[in-house]
């Protein structure tokens, strides 16, 4: 090969980048372990509230996780409470266990489950490493004890639960279902590109470059992580999101070369032909997926943050490849591209190449000629999915959504039956009285008593716990309280106070979260009648109440910044208004029908059994909505871009609208098609596993692509083409220095 005729500099860069991507393979196995479960909303109450109780009040319970026991005698019973201080010692004895609270220690009746049964609370020290890093530890710990119980009890349990275990279980699932998603996709792809190619080496090439992208963006993430908080949810994205874009944006590349070698070029020839036309198409569209994804980054919530480093970076990291090494490699391969022909596939010859798009060049031929009546037939339903979005509701699921086979999941199970599930759910309060002195003034005493009792004769309250409930009121009893327990009741200069509240069983994550908002609208000071009191809301119900504030706030500015970049990017790239223009409306006609399908199957409930969801869930996940309105977005964007510069070459080349818009159908529906196809293979795959939230990303995903790649962009579009005529072009879309004629190459007659 003579790699005179091919830029040197390409090879260069591309061997650079190669080497550097095959270097940072062995980072990506580790990256998951430095991922995170939880949920951090910054600059939020419930944060503020848990930083307050680590400085303020030294609390060793800020990290805390509870061990549910069953099988073994009444706590208030002699061989109950051996057994109870068997297991406490133990647990006093393990790394990373800052305090350990049970009825031995409180002789609190909250301790006592109904039906039978106690739990523990451990407190974990985060100092010690990170906290989710101590439950396999502490799993060791209840099996032994369960082992040492087993003889005189048979039936005797141990199991761990509260938010830290549940996001440890919840890693476990997402990495079994991304292992599970791989397995499934990777030979349905295969098989797709086989049927597109009818070759074996042009296969392999989409699915090697997508895997590399998933392995750098994991290692590129995976290194980030350390210095900041990002989510285990990267590592569905990105295979979810590799896989999509990396042979997408492969597959295009590949089949410009194919077309070039089927006309006669070799393969230096075929590859520079081909890195010269797909390559700026890919960089337009890497740009409209990457805008969506950098408009995530600016919404304070660790998971959505995460979700958009996780797409910028395997979309740039796709579009590098495919635009680098992608086109070495098809230099060296040349003719050999199509080696391993399959029998039942035709190889692609200059004839088949010629012929190939006949069916697709009637098919616009036949949409313009008639543009209006197009639009209406693949417009109506549209239209009539898209308006089931108005009545999306993006409050917390209802149902049993956490994967129940997850012993965290069983243990909350238990708890709900001890009617004690609210210790995992409490709202943590912080009351602060700057000019009073709570452990030494009536009316800083009386204040958090007038809170605690106000909150206890909710109906919706199982139980209050605060400095003032464990004396019974009376301020002399604070001498005989415990210097863990005030500690952890009372801040270390007296000032403020945590009232922890727990909501009955029958209260759902929705009515928590209500109560949270209503008890931060009362506010401090109608609460303890003290003027200059201030409250904070933190816990699990803050967390979710904050985490559903902050995405409704910033969904409308997420929205404008994705649809100004993106439609800032296709002027840049098409420069043309009303094609750009045109491209922004459509998209947002698939996410609206996308999110209409999304509150159809799992909101309402319709279908839903075959996504393995057992009835609807009355709502759908805050996260969701804003997160694949970026990725439908961008990966919309996707199929505009390749059929829209394919028509504008084909202007530039000389057709006429009505000619070209049938050339650009003929030359890119087949390579649209089979990349949508592969898409939602993908993300089918996801919709398949138990993360629910996943699930529901992946459904709405493959709803979108699929909508995308036919009636959008097979009829909508090219019909909208058709009506505008030349203002597609303008202003300056067409003044370009015109290429040589593809009518010779790419027309054949009918």
């Amino acid at each position: 090969m003579d790699m005179k005729r091919f830029k040197v500099r390409r090879f260069w860069v591309s061997g650079l980048v190669l080497a550097a991507a095959l270097a940072l393979i062995p980072s990506s196995f580790r990256a998951s372990r430095r991922l995170e479960t939880a949920t951090r909303v910054e600059g939020s109450q419930a944060e503020t509230v848990d930083r307050e109780l680590a400085s303020g009040f030294h609390s060793p319970f800020v990290n805390r996780v509870v061990l549910v026991i069953q099988g073994l005698p009444p706590v208030d019973s002699p061989s109950g409470a051996r057994a109870l201080g068997t297991i406490v010692s133990a647990l006093e004895d393990q790394p990373g266990v800052s305090a350990v609270a049970s009825y031995l220690q409180l002789r609190d009746p909250i301790f006592q489950g109904k039906g039978g049964g106690t739990f523990v609370l451990i407190g974990l020290d985060a100092n010690s490493g990170p906290v989710e890093s101590l439950i396999p530890g502490l799993h060791q710990c209840a099996r032994q004890l369960e082992a040492q119980f087993r003889g005189p009890y048979p039936k005797v349990k141990l199991q761990l639960t509260g938010e830290i275990p549940l996001n440890f279980d919840l890693r476990r699932v997402s990495s079994e279902d991304v292992h599970h998603g791989e397995i499934l996709v990777i030979p349905v792809t295969l098989a797709l590109l086989l049927l597109a190619f009818g070759s074996l080496m042009a296969a392999l090439i989409p699915i090697a470059v997508g895997q590399l992208a998933i392995a750098v963006t994991m290692a590129i993430a995976g290194m980030l992580a350390q210095h900041f908080h990002l989510s285990i949810l990267i590592q569905n994205l990105t295979t979810m999101l590799g896989l999509g874009l990396g042979i997408d944006y492969t597959l295009l590349m590949v089949s410009r070369f194919r077309e070039a070698i089927a006309a006669g070029h070799d393969g230096v020839q075929a590859a520079a032909i081909a890195a010269h036309r797909a390559g700026r198409t890919l960089l337009i569209s890497a740009s409209t997926v990457a805008i969506g994804f950098l408009a995530l980054l600016t919404v304070p919530i660790s998971e959505i943050r995460s979700i958009g480093l996780a797409g910028f970076l395997v979309a740039g990291v796709s579009a590098l490849l495919a635009n680098t090494v992608v086109p070495i490699l098809l230099a060296f391969l040349g003719p050999c591209i199509n080696l391993g022909c399959l029998p039942f596939t035709p190889k692609l010859d200059a004839r088949r190449a010629q012929s190939i798009g006949v069916r697709w060049r009637r098919w616009g031929t036949l949409i313009v000629a008639h543009p209006w009546l197009a639009i209406v037939l693949a417009g109506t339903p549209l239209l009539l999915l898209a308006s089931q979005a108005m009545h999306m509701d993006t409050s917390l699921p209802r149902g049993d959504w956490l994967p129940a086979a997850a012993e965290s999941v069983q243990a909350l199970d238990t708890l709900k039956q001890m009617h004690r599930s609210g210790v995992v759910e409490s709202m943590r309060l912080i009351v602060d009285l700057p000019s009073e002195s709570i452990s030494r003034s009536d009316v800083g005493w009386n204040a958090i008593r007038r809170v605690s009792e106000r909150l206890a004769a909710d109906p919706r309250c199982a139980r209050v716990l605060s400095i003032t409930t464990v004396t019974d009121g009376d301020r002399s009893y604070l001498e005989d309280v415990s210097r863990q327990t005030r500690r952890t009741l009372l801040s270390s200069d007296g000032h403020a106070a945590l009232i922890e509240v727990m909501p009955r069983d029958s209260v759902s994550l929705r009515g928590q979260v209500d109560w949270v908002r209503q008890v931060r609208s009362i506010g401090a000071p109608a609460l303890t009648g003290v003027p200059d009191a201030t409250l904070l809301a933190g816990g699990i119900p803050a967390l979710n109440a904050d985490y559903q504030t902050i995405v409704a706030r910033d969904m409308v500015r997420v929205t404008i910044m994705v649809v100004l970049a993106t439609l800032l990017a296709l002027l840049l790239g098409f420069r043309a208004v009303f094609a750009s223009i045109k491209a922004i409306l459509l998209n947002l006609v698939t996410v609206a029908a996308s999110f209409g399908a999304l509150v159809m199957v799992f909101q309402d409930g319709y279908g839903c059994r075959l996504l393995g969801v057992a009835a609807g869930t009355g709502s759908v996940f805050p996260l969701v909505p804003i997160v694949t309105f970026a990725i439908v977005f961008g990966l919309s964007m996707d199929y505009e871009v390749f059929l829209v510069a394919r028509v504008l070459e084909a202007r530039r080349s000389g057709f006429t609208e009505v000619e070209a818009i049938p050339e650009g159908l003929a030359q890119t529906a087949g390579l649209i098609t089979s990349a949508a196809a592969i898409m939602i293979a993908v993300f089918i795959a996801f919709t398949l596993g138990n993360f629910l939230v996943v699930k529901m990303i992946g459904f709405t995903l493959t709803v979108a692509v699929f909508l995308d790649a036919t009636l959008v962009r097979m009829v909508i579009g090219p019909a909208l083409l058709r009506v505008a005529g030349d203002w597609n072009w303008w202003p300056w879309g067409l003044n370009r220095r015109r290429h040589g004629s593809i009518r010779s190459v790419t027309r054949v007659p009918e």
